[in-house]
């Protein structure tokens, strides 16, 4: 016997439905009675268990008891649990439990006596025979203050403003003396990458504002600019100062124009925000340089000899040293800092998103990370209570997101990286330079390690943070994901498929639903291909994509499963993933595929409800007898809806 979640590792052919025979419980609605707690709040949690719940190939005993272990300063105890006659049904019994959330971080896991060994543990990662180590429990987390609700709700639309829109007024604006400038339907520079950077297309915040009916009609709800403070490159990531708007994007008047606009259509902005490092002409650093007895001296890591560390060695970008309380006071503390400036009447925008931030605070044997989330954190929040701050971070998160610092991340590792390994062809010679900075190409996997993957990533962090966190196809450090997927349209309707059915919060990078191409991050930087206005160039529009787009936009937008509910496994094969999307009062049946595939079966008995489920998106699959058919003749996907009855005392907000 072997501790399996959705088949054997390495498994490629079609797993049977055990996703929906086996025990589940996570962080939604349906399983825990309040997302947010206070301190010292009790908490009900749930577990699911099907009748003739299986975790082997043979029949098995049934379980008899459950228990929910809990830490509770870093002690186990297990608090016994009930069946819940309310919600059990001949298909299956729920157990119900209680906690309290003695600790901010509440971290537990479930335990069931009887079964073909004796017992068997449920954690995040799914169900086991044997003990497992405390790395994927469950976890609650009760905040000094609730986390506000619309991030589960949002659909986020990313712009690097130099190549988004330009206003009339752009033109009158000088081209600033470290730009090489470019017309809008020039070809972007790739090589030397340095020169790349100072390529510079004029794109501004009064353009976007222009354009913000586009985006409302994409079905996006927030604007993320990359940084909007000057600095000497087209990026911006370098910034000579933090305490104005760049005069070539329009200057601090242009992004109030922009928020303010974007506010009156119901669309927030969030803004991007170096915490990592400055430029080397930022007004701190040339003070530090200028004087060794200034107090920006203690701002960054110099050397005896007036060196200074510089993030990746680059001599551009100096690194900025947070155990200066006087840069903590600029940055966070003081109400007209940095954090706490722009989130006010100064600029308006909704909350951060932090470049780099996997490595801000961290220096050697300096580590003072968690420190400076939980900072950036609580001076976000006291400028503007429901300010969402989203971190930069393209691996493992497990140590990294904890519950009292970021929001949540853009979650590149437990999303990006396995749809890309999914839907890649790395045959095609146009395909992506590397994989984001790994030197391997990237490879093309099947469904099983996929869903393993993604598993393996997501059930290491909280429920409510989770779902708080990007889920993206690609940015602007990335490839395309047309590019990626080798031009095939039907494959991108796939990945965009992905993106709006799985639990997070989906971000656009600007031109992919109109199918703009790209190897790697500068050369996905193009221009967007404005049909009016501007050129259209070497980049068509691909409206059928752009429709596509906006349909699951809108599908999402009216599903409470979608946006907020739950997720379990059904099927994790070659060619096929499928999962349903579970909240009170509605669930969803999601099958996407890769390519052609034979039959793969549903009984419906293993999803109560879907006898009567209907086609949202897509051929929905055949119902027939006791069984829905889902096959598919090429790349495809398709959602099934369906009413489920509403348990007591849980409510959408």
């Amino acid at each position: 016997m072997t501790s399996i979640l959705l088949g054997p590792v390495g498994a490629t052919t079609a797993v049977a439905p055990t996703g929906l025979r086996r025990p589940h419980h996570d962080g939604s609605a349906l399983y825990v009675s309040t997302e947010t707690p206070r301190l010292g709040e009790t908490v009900t949690v749930w577990l699911r268990v099907p009748t003739g719940a299986t975790v082997t190939d043979d029949a098995e005993p049934p379980y008899t008891a459950a228990y929910v272990r809990v830490l509770a300063d870093g002690e186990p105890r297990f608090e016994p649990a009930v069946i819940d006659a309310a919600r059990s049904t001949q298909a299956e019994t729920w157990w119900r439990a209680t906690l309290t959330c003695r600790n901010p971080v509440t971290s537990y896991r479930w335990l069931l006596a009887g079964g073909p060994v004796g017992w068997l543990w449920v954690d995040g990662s799914g169900a086991h025979l044997r003990d497992v180590p405390d790395a994927a429990n469950f976890r609650i987390v009760a905040a000094d203050e609730p986390l506000a609700p619309w991030p589960l709700d949002a659909v986020v639309y990313q712009i690097f403003p130099d190549r988004f829109a330009r206003s009339a007024d752009a033109d009158a604006r000088p081209v600033p003396d470290w730009a090489t400038a470019a017309r809008w339907n020039e070809p972007v520079v790739v090589d030397p990458p340095r020169e790349g950077g100072r390529q510079f297309f004029g794109g501004d915040l009064d353009g976007i504002t222009e354009h913000l009916d586009y985006i409302a009609a994409l079905g996006a709800d927030v604007v993320y600019l990359t940084p909007v403070f000057p600095g000497r490159s087209n990026h911006r990531y370098d910034a000579h100062t933090f305490s104005t708007v760049d005069p070539v994007l329009g200057g601090d008047e242009a992004l109030r124009r922009l928020t303010a606009a974007a506010h009156a259509r119901g669309i927030r902005v969030l803004g991007d925000f170096t915490s990592n490092h400055t430029g080397v002409t930022h007004e701190w650093f040339v003070a530090a340089q200028a004087d060794p007895q200034a107090p920006e001296r203690h701002f960054y890591f110099f050397d005896d000899d007036g060196g200074y560390a510089a993030w990746l060695g680059v001599p551009s970008l100096p690194k900025l040293d947070h155990s200066s309380p006087l840069l903590r006071q600029r940055l966070f503390e003081d109400p007209d800092g940095v954090v706490r400036r722009w989130l006010g009447p100064a600029g308006g925008l909704d909350g951060w998103r932090v470049d780099v931030a996997n490595m801000t605070g961290r220096h050697g044997s300096d580590d003072l990370y968690h420190e400076v989330a939980r900072e950036m954190r609580r001076a976000s929040v006291a400028a503007k209570p429901d300010a969402l701050v989203i971190a930069e971070h393209c691996h493992d998160v497990s140590t990294d997101l904890t519950g009292d610092g970021w929001h949540g991340v853009m979650n590149y590792a437990g999303f990006t990286r396995p749809v890309w390994t999914w839907l890649t062809d790395p045959t095609t010679p146009d395909g992506p330079r590397d994989f984001l900075g790994q030197p391997v190409r990237v490879p093309r996997l099947p469904g099983s390690l996929v869903a393993e993957a993604m598993v393996d990533f997501s059930s290491r962090i909280p429920w409510s943070l989770f779902v708080r966190s990007f889920i993206l196809l690609g940015s602007h450090d990335t490839s395309r994901i047309h590019t990626l997927v080798g031009g095939e349209p039907e494959l991108v309707r796939v990945a965009a498929g992905l993106l709006f059915t799985m639990p997070g919060i989906p971000m656009v990078c600007y031109g992919d639903e109109i199918g703009m191409r790209g190897r790697f991050g500068e050369d996905g930087r193009r221009p967007m291909p404005w049909p009016s206005g501007h050129p259209r160039g070497s980049e068509p529009w691909d409206e059928s994509l752009l429709a596509a787009y906006r349909e699951l936009a809108s599908v999402r937008r009216e599903s409470v499963a979608l946006r907020r509910g739950g997720m379990r496994w059904v099927y994790a094969a070659d060619d096929a993933l499928v999962f349903v999307r579970e909240a009170p009062g509605e669930s969803v049946l999601v099958h996407a595929a890769r390519a052609a595939h034979g039959p793969l079966d549903i009984e419906l008995a293993d999803l109560p409800g879907l006898e009567d489920s209907r086609v949202v998106l897509g051929h929905g699959g055949e119902l027939h007898g006791p069984k829905l058919t889902f096959d598919a003749v090429g790349p495809q996907v398709s959602l099934r809806s369906w009413n489920t009855p509403l348990p007591a005392a849980i409510q959408e907000d």
